[in-house]
């Protein structure tokens, strides 16, 4: 039974209960960054929204795939917040600086990021649907995560992967958007967007690369390759690892 004392971080597990997923991950970050005590409660994609429609509002229409989404989180008062950004925004609220590490929203490389995220995102869905279904997803979500992308999508996974998929979407389709994260990262020293200074923004990059990385692991050389400079990436991955512990 998790501690009401704690934050209860809701999160979709992989096959062997670890966090894989892109916004899981920004979350994820957030909560061991600022060292505020929480436990993990695994959600199977079926039981997201039985489990949170009782305390939130829908995100989407009811019902959608999109109506309730992980992340989301319980507050030790009982208020549960979902979507990333929401519970960045609640977490900066309730454990402001300078008593807890900020997570500096305010940051200009988030402004400029986000909408870089919000392009790229819909261009590796051919990558990332089929390698979530395939490899990352238990026997309990991965028939639900099916069903309701083939459903979203119009066609099969194997369809997808066939027609939209493969290592040539680094090169072609996103190729741009990776460069520009790059030049981003390279207006400082690094490992951060900042230099020293860790913010909010090197956790969603950080998340999407390891997201990836679960979803691709044969293609994800290509990925860092595509960037043209895989050691800026490589770097950030290193520098965020005190902040990725996934096993609470």
């Amino acid at each position: 039974m998790a501690n009401q004392d704690q934050i209860t971080f809701f999160d979709i597990p992989s096959k062997d209960n670890r966090t894989w997923t892109l916004n899981p991950w920004k979350t994820r970050f957030a909560l061991n960054y600022k060292s505020l005590p929480y436990t993990t409660s695994w959600l199977d994609y079926p039981d997201i929204a039985p489990t949170l429609s009782p305390h939130v509002p829908p995100a989407g229409p009811v019902p959608s795939m999109n109506a309730y989404t992980i992340p989301a989180i319980r507050f030790p008062d009982g208020t549960y917040v979902m979507d990333s950004k929401k519970i960045a925004l609640a977490l900066e609220e309730r454990y402001p600086s300078p008593q807890y590490r900020s997570l500096h929203l305010d940051s200009p490389v988030l402004a400029k990021l986000e909408p870089i995220m919000d392009g790229l995102l819909g261009k590796v869905v051919g990558i990332f649907v089929p390698g979530v279904a395939k490899k990352v997803l238990g026997p309990k979500s991965a028939p639900y995560f099916i069903r309701t992308r083939e459903e979203a999508l119009g066609m099969s996974i194997d369809e997808l992967e066939r027609t939209q998929g493969g290592v040539q979407v680094y090169t072609e389709k996103i190729a741009e958007e990776l460069r520009e994260v790059t030049a981003l990262l390279k207006e400082s020293e690094g490992p951060f967007f900042e230099a020293g200074k860790v913010t909010y923004a090197d956790f969603v990059w950080a998340g999407f690369l390891i997201f990836m990385r679960y979803a691709d692991e044969e293609g994800f050389e290509k990925l860092l390759e595509a960037t043209g400079d895989r050691e800026a990436h490589e770097s950030l991955l290193e520098a965020v690892k005190p902040w990725s512990r996934d096993d609470i």
